[in-house]
């Protein structure tokens, strides 16, 4: 592996991994409110998490690219073309992806397992952490499917990052550039080592969720 592919693929994986880190924060407290209470307009949150499932990475890209250039309302930031501008941008794109799965699996958990917990005198966080715990296998594979959306956007990336090399230029916005200017032999390599990365992850987790 030559030293260029060797970069772009560690920072991509950098950010994809961080961008997903990030999303967590996030992500798995409103899987937990949404799979574990219920209250007005719930179903209603469970929709829209479902319909941005499918926003078109470009849509985003676009949208974070009037937010932070310089005259827009969040310029002064000075992120744009940073690794710092995918990140926040791959991790608003899978943060429904991980909600809608981890939901799901939440939802899918025994009530049981909850009053029973709390029934043994554990506070209502133990008693959620309780029912994560049990809905790991669906958190695993939220996280991976995540993951892999991350890892393979090209919009963002592009409109964000600027393909800038050594600083924000990623497997997928290489492979992009390599078709464009002729250089097939690293967009094909880029491309065999990210389906590698993408298909290997999921079996991995098909594996896990056998057990």
């Amino acid at each position: 592996m030559s030293e260029q592919l060797f970069d772009l693929v560690v920072r991509s994986l950098w950010i994809s991994g961080t961008a997903l880190l990030f999303s967590l924060l996030w992500s798995v407290p409103i899987s937990l409110t949404l799979g574990l209470r219920k209250f007005k307009g719930r179903q209603v949150l469970i929709s829209i998490f479902n319909a941005l499932l499918g926003i078109p990475t470009v849509a985003l890209g676009l949208t974070l690219y009037l937010l932070f250039s310089r005259g827009g309302a969040l310029g002064f930031l000075g992120v744009l073309y940073t690794p710092t501008a995918i990140v926040i941008g791959q991790a608003l794109l899978i943060t429904p992806i991980v909600v809608s799965l981890l939901t799901s699996a939440i939802e899918s958990v025994n009530p049981g397992i909850r009053d029973l917990a709390k029934t043994l005198g554990a506070s209502e966080r133990q008693a959620s952490l309780a029912v994560l715990g049990e809905a790991r296998k669906g958190g695993i594979l939220a996280g991976v499917a995540a993951f892999n959306r991350a890892v393979a956007e090209l919009g963002i990336a592009l409109m964000v990052g600027g393909n800038i090399a050594g600083t924000t230029r990623v497997m997928t916005t290489e492979i992009a550039r390599g078709v464009a200017t002729g250089e097939m032999l690293l967009s094909i390599q880029l491309t065999g080592v990210l389906l590698l990365v993408v298909f290997g992850l999921t079996f991995l987790t098909n594996l896990f969720r056998r057990d």
